[in-house]
């Protein structure tokens, strides 16, 4: 019997013993818990995604509308098998700032530029993704088998870390808030049950925006909440398209980066099919398409590059919710969103301490997801191959070595990525003996 294009949902009951069962990428939830679970996705997706375009002066309320398009064009492109949420890439960020020349502060007034080279890194990608569609992914897995997968998604966690941590050293108040915030995730998470256990990112963040609310708008221990803005945004409104604009030395530094996302894409999609007992690798060059259509539209609007994100896998790990469904209810959460104005001025509500500490939960579990794929893949780390792999691209990526080439220069995740796949190619130039 032909496979349909897309599948047909089976309605599965959520269960509040704890544990809820396993809802499989071709099953649904009740659709109130769908809906739940897609705006818990557009939390974990959140921090990541608003604060990629701010670093590199963009604008946040674009980056989270053109997540939403992406994640639809993502969804049709593997026609509803693959359960992901596309969101902004920190794999541009170093290189968007300097093809821009961005001072990190404000709007960028030169993103024109960079969007050309995001253009060009998508269609890149979309190509990579046309020819493993063509021959199928035994090339890309002898180039990144799991043990580089496993350490460049695991990379991507521990190269954010310190942007989480640094957020809320600003004081000490702002540190313990950060702490409190972790523990009110992992107290949803541990002590909750049923639904409530399944939204731990939401219920967590929501908690300790309340409590620091309590703490400085109530008590004056800290800098209150300004609610002025959101009173004064108005509810709805078109979000402001940037043209990109072709310039061959941008583009040129911008279109390698095709590389880091599919080496992210494709650990994610091996550690979906871990969790869910699924072989997904016959979608791979249709995600890798998708992924790559996406970022190009992205950037022909103003949008940044976008990529599958690991913190919505880190929230599938933990709830164990894999209906594709719940990415299109937050696709179109998204897209709202970002028709919001008032929605934008609630972002800059939230208190950076509160979202430092969701982030470091959030960035957490990406490491951990990398970790994963080493261990559902049984990568021998007896193996000195694997052993010297694992740990140098953790060490390249965690300290953000950056390598310079006259003007081209790449920061730690492409370094760590990069060095993955040649190290690994260097190291296997010697077969392993037979024992």
């Amino acid at each position: 019997m032909k496979e349909s294009f897309f599948p047909q949902w089976r309605l599965r009951q959520s269960t509040n013993d704890g544990k809820g069962p396993v809802i499989g990428t071709d099953e649904r939830l009740p659709w109130p818990q769908t809906i739940a679970m897609g705006l818990q996705h557009v939390v974990a997706m959140f921090g990541a995604t608003v604060l990629a375009p701010l670093l590199m002066g963009f604008d946040p309320n674009l980056a989270i509308f053109m997540s939403g398009i992406g994640t639809l064009l993502f969804f049709v492109f593997v026609g509803g098998r693959v359960p992901s949420y596309l969101g902004s890439s920190f794999a541009f960020i170093g290189l968007v700032i300097l093809v821009t020349g961005y001072s990190g502060q404000g709007p960028n007034t030169n993103t024109g530029v960079a969007l050309g080279g995001i253009i060009a890194c998508g269609a890149v990608y979309a190509l990579i993704g046309l020819l493993v569609a063509a021959v199928g992914t035994n090339w890309i897995e002898k180039l990144m088998p799991p043990v580089v997968t496993g350490a460049v998604v695991a990379v991507i966690g521990l190269n954010l870390a310190p942007i989480a941590v640094k957020g809320v050293m600003g004081n000490n108040f702002d540190a313990w808030v950060a702490l409190l915030t972790v523990l009110c995730v992992g107290g949803v998470a541990v002590f909750t049950r049923g639904m409530a256990q399944r939204l731990l990112i939401l219920i967590g963040l929501l908690l300790a925006y309340v409590i620091y609310a309590v703490l400085t708008n109530g008590m004056g221990l800290g800098k209150p909440i300004d609610f002025t803005s959101v009173a004064n945004a108005a509810w709805f409104g078109v979000p402001q398209f940037v043209a990109p604009v072709f310039r061959a030395d941008a583009m040129a530094l911008l279109a390698p980066v095709a590389v880091i996302l599919v080496a992210e894409n494709l650990g994610h999609i091996k550690a979906v099919s871990a969790m869910t007992g699924q072989n997904l690798d016959r979608y791979m060059g249709r995600a890798f398409i998708g992924d790559g259509v996406a970022t190009m539209l992205s950037g022909s609007v103003g949008g940044t590059g976008v990529t599958t994100y690991a913190e919505n896998i880190g929230v599938m790990a933990v709830t164990k919710i894999y209906s594709t469904l719940v990415f299109v209810v937050a696709a179109l959460i998204a897209l709202a969103l970002g028709f919001s104005p008032k929605f934008g001025a609630v972002i800059q509500t939230i208190p950076g301490a509160v979202l430092g500490g969701v982030s470091i939960v959030v960035f957490g579990l990406i490491a951990v997801a990398g970790a994963r794929i080493w261990v559902e893949n049984k990568v021998d780390f007896a193996n000195n191959r694997n052993l010297i792999v694992a740990a140098v691209t953790l060490v390249l990526g965690a300290g953000d070595f950056t390598l310079k080439l006259g003007q081209f220069a790449l920061g730690g995740i492409g370094t760590a990525t990069f060095g993955a796949i040649l190290l690994h190619a260097l190291l296997s130039l010697r077969k392993d003996e037979e024992q």
